[in-house]
């Protein structure tokens, strides 16, 4: 059903509405990719997945939490399954658990993504899953060995984008969230505060954030003493 040429459409299921619409802002950063829809509780995701199938136009994927206020991740997760439109299920969720994980991916979660998380991070789930959908997609209703093994290869792919040596994924996304959820641009010294951390190590994140063009840097006028530099997220 998905071409080169169409976008993949993507149903958010995430109860919070803060990171839900950041899980959006991601999706629609990353070329062929546009949010169908996002629902803050499991009813509503089996709700709108089923209305958007009947009016023509099914999600390709879903960004699945596991927590979720009403249900469990895994029980809307076999619900989608059992309808048949086709949606491919990426969990996105802070729960560790092997045995959550396990049953996911019996449950046919096809990856699986631990918050926090960076941008890039993101990015390469969503393109896997698109890589993983056009090697199964277009052939007939047969498979050939070659495209199955290219479609679970695309699933494993490993991100070709490193952090640089000494900063740590997990600090990156706390240093991020800070950095996106201020209401006006924050310092260096800002964010160590309220992290915890030291002002040293958050400039190399924030500089690295500035490199990556997910934030801009801009002097902070009126203060005293040495020039002191300010971060927005964009």
């Amino acid at each position: 059903m998905t071409s080169t040429e169409a976008e993949l459409r993507v149903l958010i299921v995430e109860d919070d509405p803060m990171t839900a619409e950041a899980h959006g802002d991601y999706v629609r950063k990353v070329p062929g990719f546009t949010v169908a829809a996002i629902c803050l509780s499991g009813h509503e995701a089996l709700a709108r997945y089923d209305s958007l199938a009947a009016a023509g136009t099914p999600v390709d994927i879903v960004l699945l939490d596991m927590n979720l206020t009403d249900s469990h991740g895994l029980e809307v997760a076999t619900r989608m399954n059992s309808r048949g439109h086709g949606a491919d299920i990426i969990a996105i969720t802070a729960v560790r658990h092997l045995q959550v994980i396990k049953s996911a991916i019996s449950t046919g979660v096809t990856q699986y993504l631990i918050k926090p998380f960076t941008f890039a991070a993101f990015r390469e789930k969503l393109e896997n899953q698109k890589a993983f959908r056009l090697n199964l997609g277009g052939g007939g209703a047969l498979a050939t060995q070659a495209s199955v093994d290219d479609a679970l290869s695309a699933l494993r792919s490993v991100s070709t984008e490193r952090l640089p040596k000494g900063l740590i994924e997990e600090t990156l996304a706390a240093i991020s969230i800070e950095v996106r959820d201020a209401s006006s641009p924050v310092s260096a010294t800002e964010v160590a505060q309220a992290l915890e951390l030291s002002r040293v190590t958050v400039r190399r994140y924030l500089e690295h954030l500035v490199t990556t063009k997910q934030a801009v840097k801009q002097p902070r006028h009126g203060t005293p003493g040495r020039p002191e530099y300010e971060y927005r997220w964009v």
